[in-house]
């Protein structure tokens, strides 16, 4: 057989498997999975990437990659997963995404890249976070990570400030540009967001601990427990000769409905919940000595990804009956609707459609229950989403003995009140050009979180790619 016909006859079998519906991702059973902490889907194989990748038709014109804010070349690194070439797909994956397993677990790919795709005009649109993930896990798995060649010592000192996802990755751009790069966290841990807030059944802390340790291959070093603004302020960075500043500092701050009784024992912001479950061990106890407050009844107020989060944490971690209230009905509901799929099968109670109006206590100031006044769906407001609207008389009382407010994150203001002439909006967010990061003060950019308020993760990696351009040609404009 000749190679021309050999090559046809691939092409006529590659043809023949367009339209085929999308490659499922095998997934531990619901109620086996609530025993436990192990990552809820299994990956995919590598005959099932390949499956999956000879889907994509490689589109000539592919919006697939302008949908990704990173800009990854996805029908490239699709065609190297067809042809079994993985370590090729991971080299193109890395070319502008420093944090593909973690993108590949939580990126919202249906609202981006996967929204976009040609094939899922009529039929399935291609897996490309499965793809994404299957990629980095096989490089990772196989010891094919290579670093790669990093140009002289430019000579330009970069602060980073924050570790999570806009932080990581003008370290690794910034890096990879020969620059000296310190990333300042004020924990104990670096990654932010992804160490503390997204669980490990959902992004195990191996797969957090491997990417960071890739950025700090590529020559970034990190300082921890330092709170910037407080422990050392932006002044004395520049007085210690960094050239450049990123603030990454992102939106760690909860938000409360201001209702009766959000002060009793029992009551969470999302943040402390899923920060104590974590970071620190709540999840490992008694190997950790950080339990839980013990739990019959658990409600999570929120539709967002932390909301299903904190919702199926407690489900693991209490053992306990677990609710949760949101406003608006399913179809509104912000978060992915695969983390839905998961938490309606490990068994979530859905309260839709009901907004609280008090938590309520005890004498002991302790958490008994919940006040809900039940809603119906009105014209839509700025948002596109129909607005709730209460139906007058409808209050119920919802028994529980935890409440967690999962409702969304503010800035934290530590940094910002402690740094003169920096601009912030009335919402506390600092102010800065969207396609450059750069902010009111000379040489000082920011991304992410903390100037776009809570948003994704692969939002704040874009925000973090741009202002990494920009910077690095700040720096070189200088003269040392």
């Amino acid at each position: 057989m000749t190679d021309a016909v050999e090559n046809q006859e691939k092409q006529e079998k590659r043809v023949s498997k367009k339209h085929l519906p999308r490659t499922p991702m095998r997934e531990q059973e619901a109620m086996e999975r609530v025993q436990n902490y192990e990552e809820v889907p299994f990956g995919y194989s590598e005959a099932e990437a390949i499956a999956e990748a000879e889907r994509c038709i490689i589109c000539k014109n592919p919006k697939c990659v302008t949908a990704c804010p990173v800009n990854i070349d996805i029908p490239s690194f699709i065609r190297e997963v067809r042809d079994g070439n993985f370590e090729a797909a991971a080299r193109i994956l890395k070319d502008t995404n420093s944090l593909p397993a973690v993108c590949g677990r939580v990126c919202p790919q249906e609202d981006q890249c996967e929204k976009v795709c040609i094939e899922g005009i009529k039929h399935d649109p291609v897996a490309v976070g499965n793809l994404e993930r299957f990629v980095a896990d096989w490089e990772r798995e196989h010891d094919k990570i290579s670093i790669p060649e990093i140009p002289p010592p430019t000579g330009y000192k970069i602060a980073i400030v924050g570790s999570g996802p806009a932080g990581l990755t003008v370290a690794g751009d910034m890096a990879k540009q020969g620059h000296d790069v310190t990333v300042f966290e004020a924990l104990h841990r670096p990654a932010g967001v992804l160490i503390y807030g997204i669980p490990e059944f959902r992004l195990p802390k191996l797969i957090v601990n491997a990417e960071v340790d890739y950025i700090r291959k590529l020559g970034a070093k990190f300082v921890m427990n330092t709170v910037v603004g407080v422990s050392i302020t932006l002044d004395e960075l520049f007085a210690e000769g960094y050239h450049a500043v990123f603030i990454g500092t992102g939106a760690g701050l909860p938000k409360f409905m201001n209702i009766p009784g959000e002060n009793l024992v029992g009551v969470y912001s999302a943040n402390e919940y899923l920060t104590r479950a974590n970071l620190m061990g709540a999840m490992r106890f008694p190997e950790y000595d950080t339990p839980m407050r013990p739990s019959q009844h658990t409600v999570v107020v929120g539709g967002g990804n932390t909301a299903m989060d904190s919702a199926r944490t407690a489900l693991r971690l209490q053992k306990c009956r677990v609710s949760l209230v949101y406003r608006r009905s399913l179809q509104e509901l912000p978060a992915r609707v695969e983390e839905v799929h998961h938490a309606e099968a490990e068994g979530i109670e859905m309260h839709l459609l009901n907004n609280p109006v008090a938590i309520l206590g005890n004498e002991q100031q302790e958490v008994t229950g919940i006040r809900c006044l039940r809603m119906e769906l009105g014209e839509p407001d700025a948002s596109g989403r129909r607005r709730p609207v209460e139906i007058k008389g409808s209050e119920f009382e919802l028994e529980c003995d935890t409440v967690i407010m999962a409702i969304g994150n503010d800035p934290n203001p530590v940094f910002t009140r402690a740094t003169p002439g920096l601009k912030v909006s009335k919402w506390g967010t600092i102010i800065a050009d969207e396609e450059t990061g750069a902010t009111s003060r000379p040489g000082v950019y920011a991304g992410g979180d903390i100037v776009s308020g809570a948003a994704t993760v692969i939002n704040a990696m874009g925000a973090g790619r741009k202002a990494a351009n920009a910077m690095d040609t700040y720096v070189r404009s200088l003269a040392i």
